[in-house]
């Protein structure tokens, strides 16, 4: 009996595995948007190791992997650069801060969690510290509106506390002042254990015992 052979169909046999999607190049924003990334990435870090006074375009632009004259197709001048670093950094902090906090309860709980994250951050960027602290006189803008942000997300996470019954009621006025308290507290402790490793239980809870005492319920 003659060997019947397969003959080839219309339809391809399946791969047994998927094709490799194709990789795109990125597109002219797309670089853009990373070449701008990668500016402010180099300005931060240089920021953070010498402080504003000596940063330079020339030291950004190298550390960013740019031409020197790339770095005026995204600002103006130096000052131009400085007015939005911090509110960038700051952005990239409670960003962090906020992922840290997903899943956590609510009230005293989530407080405490926010202090030990922000503890962390700080102690992991410690360059952080220079392009805060100095900002006030190198770009007093920034400043001013990297403290706003940070204050009104506090106040508003406040107020949700408020809300759910977890945090005794407070007008506006003390509201702000309790969120100015607050920062300021974490701020110095997370400031004198950054080079130490984690932060101790004992600040940990010396923290949460002073707000228990004072706010939450």
């Amino acid at each position: 009996m003659p060997r019947r052979t397969a003959r080839p169909t219309d339809k391809a046999a399946p791969l047994p595995f998927d094709r490799p999607a194709r990789r795109t190049r990125p597109n002219r924003e797309e670089k853009a948007q990373q070449t701008y990334r990668n500016l402010m990435h180099a300005a931060a870090a240089i920021v953070g190791e010498s402080g504003y006074a000596a940063t330079t375009i020339a030291k950004v632009a190298e550390a960013a992997g740019v031409a020197h004259g790339t770095f005026y197709n995204y600002f103006a001048d130096r000052q131009a650069l400085f007015d939005v670093l911090l509110p960038f950094v700051g952005l990239q902090m409670t960003d962090r801060i906020t992922a840290d906090l997903t899943g956590v309860g609510q009230g005293l709980d989530r407080e405490v969690a926010r202090f030990r994250s922000y503890c962390t951050y700080l102690r992991e960027n410690p360059g952080f510290y220079r392009v805060l602290y100095e900002a006030e006189v190198f770009a007093p803008k920034a400043h001013d509106e990297h403290i706003r942000r940070l204050s009104d997300g506090y106040v508003r996470s406040l107020k949700r506390a408020m809300a759910a019954g977890d945090l005794r009621a407070m007008s506006d006025d003390e509201l702000d002042a309790t969120v100015a308290i607050l920062l300021g507290a974490r701020a110095y402790v997370a400031m004198l254990y950054k080079t130490s490793g984690d932060i101790p239980d004992s600040a940990v809870e010396a923290y949460a015992n002073l707000i228990r005492k004072g706010l939450f319920r």
